[in-house]
């Protein structure tokens, strides 16, 4: 049965689940997925912990998917683009589809938590620029993972 409400004890004492990037093993956090809990299905929503010296994700860039990081508790540095900033407690990062690479990392000496909300379209692709990779993911297929280098894009006439 779907859930509407998970109380804040509930996910408190939740253990989470330990992630690690599949393109990147500094890319370590602990996941509490509450959207997938209540059934939500067009976003997920997360709270995230990120242990000291580690990094939220790949840099990446998705092309169609929003995504949005507001800071629970801890510090760090949110790498977007070519830039650094330091972020902390209470502050807003907005990740606009099609918009700038980017990842987080702990530079503090405890967790990092944040709440992670983004948008989960049935198709998507996004770009991992330091890797020179790129990830197709469309519903019910496997994801494909390929070198930006490989990619081409054959004139294929004109479509109806």
């Amino acid at each position: 049965m779907t859930r509407y409400i998970i109380k804040k004890s509930e996910i408190e004492s939740m253990d989470g689940l330990a992630k690690q990037h599949f393109l990147n093993p500094r890319a370590q956090r602990i996941n509490k997925s509450l959207g997938d809990l209540t059934g939500l299905k067009g976003i997920g929503f997360h709270i995230i912990e990120i242990p000291a010296g580690k990094e939220s994700t790949e840099f990446h860039v998705h092309y169609h998917e929003d995504e949005c990081v507001y800071v629970l508790s801890g510090v760090g540095k949110a790498t977007i683009g070519e830039n650094q900033y330091d972020i902390a407690e209470g502050d807003f990062i907005g990740y606009r589809a099609g918009g700038l690479a980017h990842t987080i990392m702990n530079t503090g000496e405890s967790i990092l938590k944040c709440i992670v909300v983004g948008q989960r379209l049935k198709h998507d692709i996004a770009d991992y620029p330091a890797l020179g990779k790129r990830i197709y993911r469309n519903a019910n297929r496997p994801w494909d993972l390929v070198d930006l280098e490989n990619i081409t894009h054959p004139d294929a006439g004109q479509k109806i």
